[in-house]
């Protein structure tokens, strides 16, 4: 089968995973965005893949079959039913390549979301699109706020051997693999996105972590993480909610399994995070770095300009002041 449409446009939010507490299961969508357009070839003969790359990654990024969105994108056609067929790719990057801001995500998931335009008619299946991305991309957190948007919180289930689905009382069963839930989010929520000029890659802080960890520092960020949907909306605590928003946000980004370890590869990330938190923001790596993420409820862009203002004026960050995306993909068939 091969499409009846000729273009698909998407857009994808940036991400930032963990949260600081929220180690591999937590995400949050960004409103910052990838734009992608995906043409069908006018020769139906030309079954190749023509790149166009603007912004971000236009001078780094491969222009052949390997670049991930293009290896992804052909992935999902065949999972679609869609045959091969050649298109040409323009792509508007904004968001940083290796900086912790969902990069890798974002790029996987467009490629998913494309294919599954150009299948299909009708509303995006979002369940489709995020079960494809998670196994791909091998964890969910980042995939998860890129497909739905807001705060997400993902989970790989296993169900016993030789059972795909475990019949719940009540409800429908739950199949093994990943899942994605997502919670509300307070609109008075801001986001702060610090972006260094160096990069960081996940392979990296990854094998910078220990195999084992203390107990102790298990349950601490068990209890941290338990705050953070509260944390992020936190009328659901009745009319005193508000007024504890940020002393909530602060503990919920307190970290003990990964940030600790990853400190020596990110220096000035490190430092700035201290610099932060010392004066009270609930400041945490973005992902595995080494961007740093603000969040804080209210106002407070002029306060931490002006925290940071000699970091900003020494041309090594800059800062991304952004509200919480909260549709996650979206696509436009023309």
């Amino acid at each position: 089968m091969l499409p009846d449409i000729s273009s698909v446009h998407v857009r994808v939010p940036a991400t930032s995973a963990n949260l600081g507490s929220g180690f591999d299961t937590v995400g949050l969508a960004l409103d910052y965005h990838d734009e992608l357009e995906f043409t069908l070839n006018a020769n139906p003969d030309d079954v190749a893949a023509h790149i166009e790359i603007h912004g971000e990654g236009e001078d780094t990024l491969p222009r052949d079959e390997t670049h991930l969105v293009v290896s992804t994108f052909r992935k999902a056609c065949e999972t679609f039913g869609l045959g091969r067929f050649g298109f040409t790719m323009v792509a508007h990057n904004r968001i940083p390549q290796a900086r912790g801001m969902g990069s890798s995500a974002e790029a996987i998931v467009a490629g998913i979301a494309a294919a599954a335009g150009f299948a299909h008619r009708g509303e995006l299946n979002r369940a489709a699109v995020f079960d494809l991305a998670a196994h791909i991309e091998g964890h969910p957190d980042n995939v998860a706020p890129a497909v739905y948007g807001g705060l997400t919180v993902s989970y790989d289930f296993e169900a016993p051997e030789g059972v795909g689905s475990v019949g719940i009382a009540g409800g429908e069963p739950l199949r093994r693999g990943f899942h994605a839930v997502n919670y509300p989010v307070d609109p008075d929520v801001e986001a702060f996105v610090f972006v260094p000029d160096f990069e960081l890659s996940t392979e990296k802080a990854r094998e910078a972590l220990p195999r084992q960890i203390a107990h102790r520092d298990a349950v601490y960020n068990v209890s941290r993480v338990g705050l953070m949907p509260a944390a992020m909306n936190p009328s659901s605590l009745g009319a005193d909610g508000p007024a504890q928003a940020n002393a909530l946000l602060f503990a919920a980004t307190q970290d003990k399994l990964h940030q600790p370890y990853r400190a020596p590869l990110m220096p000035p990330s490190t430092a700035l995070i201290a610099k932060l938190r010392r004066a009270g923001y609930a400041a945490a790596v973005s992902g595995a770095g080494p961007c740093v993420l603000v969040l804080h409820h209210g106002q407070a862009a002029d306060d931490i300009a002006a925290l940071v203002a000699p970091e900003l004026a020494s041309g090594h960050w800059r800062m991304l002041h952004l509200p919480i995306n909260m549709t996650g993909v979206e696509i436009e068939r023309r």
